[in-house]
């Protein structure tokens, strides 16, 4: 019940139009029900006696209407045709609430994971999320129209009680208690169900999120014959999946043949009652027999589909538990200031920690502008850290970044940002094109920059000799170009917005040596327009650079040119 009350009050536009056209749906059935009782008294030739009956038969007459059986089937027709045009209505708008709930769903957690904090990005599973965006977002949109199923036939059964108290309220009551008390005794099938639908939530991420590791990397475990280990994994995660399938199916089929005899036997019971109790005339008990059979049908229904919505419901929240989660640790951003980029960047006394492991405790560097400084040091000593409080992504602890003198959280963080171009450790290209891998869906850039991009990183010859130039698809992760075609490419994106700064982390780790060397010539001609920052650990980087710092101990020496040749 929780999560339908939810599901009202995040969509109150769209569940209130759904209310208000389900309620008129009901006005118009409750006509034709009324309708029912006189008809059958007219058909049997018995006089009406009910207050149902007579309300009617009066109502009818006082505009004329003398209430024949030709009539009173008109009004009879006239009601469900009406009922039938407003749940056509409705259902299309419940169609379109869902495609719309899984949309906003999708969106706000891309927008929260995006807004997160780097570190944050960094715990979370990449199948976990693609699961979320997926599967979760599209089992929490169907949760919404179970709920609204649910809904409806809550109306439904408001509007068949009201008319079977008019006929007799004692039946009707006596019925509803035997019903409840069953639908209350069956309702252990629901925990079932949902307990099964939470355990499908829980093993489908963990299914995805270790699927899309093994397929990263699956040329190293084929190599390695370790493939087998894998799917041994995987194969366990399937089956535990399909248990938990297995239990939400006994239960939905114990609920479904056990509701039948049920209904069959609470029937039964209100057909004695009705003729033996309480004396009820003919077509009395024929309309009291029609709404409670109705009645207890329909709430059988409402128990179905609410055991539905209880598997799907476990999808809605973890959804919403993992955008609340990333909102949560949304960067946090005060400056206001607009950046430049005409002198240099300083940082000055920068103390930085990974959960109390120390990394700087007192750094110091300073970078002027179109130089080409590189940065080296063992593995663990926060090179990779140094580019991440550059680009805002990491916060110091302590000290200051200054950008032209103007400390970087004075500054407007998204602008500063647009001023840098980055090219990553793992050169990680989109399954597409060229052309998409340069652009990545910026509205505004074009062909022209992404040609430009590449002749600046050295790669337009590379590329234009393709059949296909620009439209060439590079495969899963770049695979269908060399290291060096994809690190130019890497670095073309970096260039494509014109940027101030491109920073590079280890720019030639992966590649042999006549492309390493290609790559440093680039870099130095960039250098004359760029200012470039790159960490390394290769001595061509190092040696292709106009200054180089050595981070040890949580600090940073600037080596002479002398050092410099005596390091390698």
């Amino acid at each position: 019940m929780r999560t339908l009350l939810t599901y009202i009050t995040v969509f109150p536009r769209r569940s209130a139009f759904v209310l208000i056209a389900l309620l008129l749906a009901g006005v118009a059935e409750a006509l034709s029900l009324t309708a029912l009782l006189p008809l059958l008294s007219v058909a049997v030739g018995e006089a009406d006696e009910s207050s149902i009956g007579r309300f009617m038969v009066q109502n009818l007459q006082r505009i004329g209407i003398e209430p024949t059986i030709d009539i009173i089937l008109m009004i009879i027709v006239s009601g469900m045709l009406i009922k039938g045009m407003i749940l056509l209505l409705t259902n299309r708008q419940v169609g379109y609430t869902v495609a719309h709930v899984a949309t906003a769903l999708r969106l706000n957690l891309i927008k929260a994971l995006l807004a997160s904090r780097w570190q944050y990005y960094l715990r979370q599973p990449v199948g976990a999320l693609a699961n979320s965006v997926a599967t979760e977002a599209y089992r929490a949109a169907n949760g919404f129209e179970h709920s609204v199923d649910v809904l409806a036939l809550s109306i439904v059964v408001l509007v068949h009680v009201i008319v079977a108290l008019f006929i007799s309220w004692q039946a009707t009551i006596g019925s509803l208690l035997i019903g409840i008390i069953l639908f209350y005794a069956l309702h252990r099938l629901v925990r079932a169900t949902r307990r099964a639908g939470t355990k499908q939530t829980h093993l489908l991420r963990h299914l995805l999120s270790y699927l899309s590791d093994v397929l990263s990397s699956v040329k190293s475990l084929k190599a390695m014959a370790r493939d087998n280990v894998a799917d041994a994994i995987l194969r366990d995660q399937s089956y535990q999946l399909e248990k938990a399938t297995r239990k939400e199916v006994i239960s939905r089929a114990a609920l479904l043949a056990l509701q039948e005899p049920i209904l069959a036997t609470l029937t039964a019971s209100g057909l004695y009652l009705a003729l033996v109790v309480w004396n009820l005339s003919l077509p009395e008990v024929m309309v009291m027999v029609f709404l409670l059979t109705r009645i207890l049908g329909v709430l059988n229904k409402i128990q179905r589909r609410y055991q539905q919505l209880a598997v799907q419901e476990s999808a809605y929240w973890a959804l919403r538990t993992a955008i609340d989660e990333a909102q949560a640790a949304a960067e946090r951003t005060t400056g206001t200031l607009t950046p430049t980029l005409q002198q240099g960047i300083s940082l000055r006394h920068i103390a930085f920690d990974y959960d109390r492991k120390s990394i700087f405790n007192d750094l110091n560097i300073d970078i002027p502008i179109n130089t080409f400084t590189a940065v080296i040091g063992s593995s663990g000593v926060g090179k990779s850290t140094l580019l991440d409080l550059l680009c805002g992504l990491a916060e110091p602890k302590s000290g200051e970044i200054l950008i032209d003198g103007v400390a970087l959280h004075n500054i407007e963080l998204r602008q500063w940002r647009q001023l840098i171009g980055y090219v990553s450790q793992d050169t990680v290209l989109l399954h597409d094109t060229i052309l998409n891998n340069i652009l990545v869906g910026a509205s505004a850039l074009n062909s022209a920059d992404a040609e430009r991009a590449l002749q600046q990183a050295g790669a337009w010859d590379f590329v234009n000799s393709f059949p296909e130039g620009l439209q060439t698809v590079v495969g899963e992760r770049g695979g269908m170009l060399s290291g060096g075609q994809r690190q130019r490419i890497a670095i073309a994106r970096a260039l494509a917005h014109q940027p101030l700064l491109l920073l590079l982390d280890e720019p030639t780790s992966a590649l042999d040596p006549e492309s390493e060397k290609t790559i440093c010539e680039t870099l130095q001609r960039l250098a004359q327009d760029y200012t470039i920052v790159a960490v390394s650990h290769q001595p061509a980087v190092i040696n292709a650079a106009d200054r180089v710092f050595i981070l040890s101990n949580g600090q940073a020496e600037l080596l002479t040119h002398t050092q410099n040749k005596n390091t390698h």
